[in-house]
């Protein structure tokens, strides 16, 4: 029996993904009683639209940090060499505004992060980057 040759089809792309910790320090009034932490993930939501994915974990274990977010770069991104990048203290509208522009603009590895998300960035150790949900 002769096999169908196989179907060309492309790779699918994984889009940038901004991922929000709401965990036991990040996104709780207790801490944060100023922030509107809903409207937080609603925001960065409706800024990046259709050009990646926003999804809220329970924890990323970098409670120093919080409010802390996630910024993974999309498949063309990482074959440019993007990584992610670890922002922390997300508090105030204007980051979440600055991340959705990002997000918009392709992205670790496709476009360069405005300059004040410089001030928000941190390293984690190597336990805590893999643990990073997929």
């Amino acid at each position: 029996m002769a096999r169908r040759p196989r179907k060309e089809t492309a790779a699918p792309t994984a889009p940038v993904t901004v991922t929000v910790c709401r965990g036991c320090c990040c996104g709780v009034a207790a801490k944060h009683p100023d922030v509107d932490h809903p409207g937080q993930l609603e925001r960065l939501r409706a800024g990046v639209g259709t050009a990646g994915r926003v999804r809220a974990v329970p924890c990323l274990d970098a409670c120093d940090h919080s409010n802390v977010v996630v910024v993974s770069p999309s498949a063309e991104g990482r074959k440019a060499g993007g990584r992610p990048v670890w922002l922390g203290w997300v508090l105030a509208d204007d980051m979440l505004d600055e991340i959705a522009d990002w997000v918009q603009a392709g992205g670790p590895g496709v476009a360069e992060p405005p300059g004040t998300l410089d001030l928000q960035q941190f390293a984690v150790s190597r336990r805590v980057g893999q643990g990073l949900p997929n």
